[in-house]
């Protein structure tokens, strides 16, 4: 068994590492830190420098070039994964796979217990994290368990949370934003940064994506709490500005964990800089999200597309990260209400209904002309995607952002178990099945998040005419 286990784990490796200038990239900085006895973290930030004054335009051309080819290289590693896979999986994890195989019931458990569920699932998460911190876990897996807290996407849980709070009067969820609030301001770095990834990943670094995304919390914090955490949303926007290159873009803080390229999904972070500017309008703040919200619709095709828009494989992004650049674009417009912003979302939105099957699911993964390249769904870009059509329709009155909304939802709805084990009742898997590409067999805290939010604002509809 551990000889299958760590075959399996090379094999994990090699499938990120195909076609990926990550491994690349952090491997030279390792080596150089080892050579000169650096630290990491000084390692990254110098050849960081030096990937992005020399060596990134030499590399990136040719990487493009035999961009053709990594589908195929993925295809071949991700079969040897699919062989090496079932040696290592629980009774837990081959039952659900097998149920999922099966397809689904036609039963929607609703709205409310559907929300309910999440919410339950999310305290559990943060009681069961591995680090036992205040956080939430990053996921519980049926193969490995509950995984330790992971403060990016705690960051973004709080307003959730305290949405549901305020709107449900439940003191015991607001308590609980309160303590996973009062953890990341434990961990926040001096500078104002957050660290990438879970506890106990190295290297502990700040990232631009993982602080953008606590902001959205600490603003929350602020609103609810008050004044005790204004100064480390402070601290956190100002580091986002200062850090932020002169067209917009993010390039000095990348995350240790995905391809050092550029991300056309940090639109995301400027989400969180918007908000910090609603309490801060003199800041300097809004300005900033603006420049990258300019320069991320640089990277938008004609229809509606984005290139450089994925964790590792941008030829054919996830659903999730589509998710993200599209959010952060209509929040560029419930900003400042300027129609370019409004135009632009609803490319890639109406791009996104005709990719919608019959179903209620989008591919998991979809290219450049947002046809599907993968059979499973990733479940957290669909209910992502809901949530943005639904805010389309509160703008716009398009019936068609309404009904894909609700079917998207009714879907993942009912790929939820609300019996069994309270390790998984009332929690999202990442993919459908849940032995897709993303996440597999696992139920990531984010994929609730965004379950939640999404469902909040179709509870808010109003009755059709």
């Amino acid at each position: 068994m551990n000889g299958y286990n760590l075959l399996y784990d090379w094999v994990l490796l090699a499938e990120f590492a195909a076609g990926s200038l990550a491994v690349l990239f952090y491997g030279s900085a390792y080596a150089i830190g080892r050579f000169f006895d650096f630290s990491t973290k000084r390692a990254i930030e110098y050849f960081g420098w030096f990937w992005n004054t020399n060596l990134r335009p030499v590399v990136i051309q040719p990487y493009r070039r035999v961009a053709a080819d990594l589908p195929m290289i993925r295809t071949i590693i991700r079969s040897l994964r699919n062989v090496l896979e079932p040696q290592r999986l629980t009774e837990e994890a081959v039952a659900e796979r097998d149920a999922d195989l099966q397809g689904l019931t036609t039963t929607d458990p609703g709205i409310e217990k559907a929300l309910e569920g999440s919410i339950a699932w999310l305290c559990r998460a943060q009681d069961k994290s591995a680090s036992n911190d205040g956080g939430v876990a990053r996921d519980f897996s049926l193969i490995e368990g509950w995984s330790s807290s992971y403060p990016e996407t705690t960051g973004y849980i709080i307003p959730t949370l305290i949405i549901y709070a305020n709107l449900t009067g439940d003191n015991q969820v607001r308590s609980r934003a309160r303590r996973m609030l009062d953890w990341l301001l434990s961990i926040q770095f001096p500078d104002g940064g957050f660290q990438g990834s879970v506890i106990g990943a190295e290297p502990v670094i700040p990232v631009t994506f993982n602080t953008g995304q606590i902001l959205l919390g600490l603003v929350s914090g602020a609103e609810e709490f008050g004044e005790e955490f204004r100064e480390p949303m402070r601290r956190a926007a100002d580091w986002l500005v200062a850090t932020q290159d002169e067209d917009g873009c993010w390039r000095s803080h990348r995350s240790p964990f995905t391809e050092p390229t550029d991300k056309a999904y940090e639109t995301h972070v400027s989400w969180g800089l918007f908000e910090a500017a609603r309490l801060e309008p003199e800041s300097g703040y809004a300005e900033a999200a603006m420049a990258n919200i300019r320069w991320a619709l640089s990277l938008q095709n004609e229809n509606g597309w984005f290139r450089d828009c994925c964790l590792t494989e941008p030829e054919h992004p996830l659903t999730h990260t589509i998710g993200y650049v599209l959010r952060g674009v209509i929040e560029a417009y419930r900003f400042s209400r300027n129609e370019e912003f409004l135009v632009a979302a609803r490319k890639t939105a109406d791009a996104l209904l005709d990719a919608l099957r019959p179903d209620g699911t989008l591919p998991g993964r979809l290219d450049e002309n947002w046809a599907g390249t993968v059979e499973w769904t990733c479940l957290t870009g669909n209910v992502q995607i809901a949530a943005c059509w639904l805010l389309l329709f509160e703008y716009t009155g398009d019936q068609r952002y309404r009904d894909a909304a609700i079917a998207a939802n009714r879907f993942v709805r009912r790929t939820m178990n609300f019996d069994g084990s309270p390790d998984t009742r009332g929690a999202v898997k990442g993919s459908f099945p849940v032995s897709g590409g993303y996440c597999a067999y696992e139920y990531p805290n984010w994929a609730a998040k965004f379950l939640i939010d999404s469902l909040l604002l179709e509870q808010a509809l109003p009755p059709e005419v």
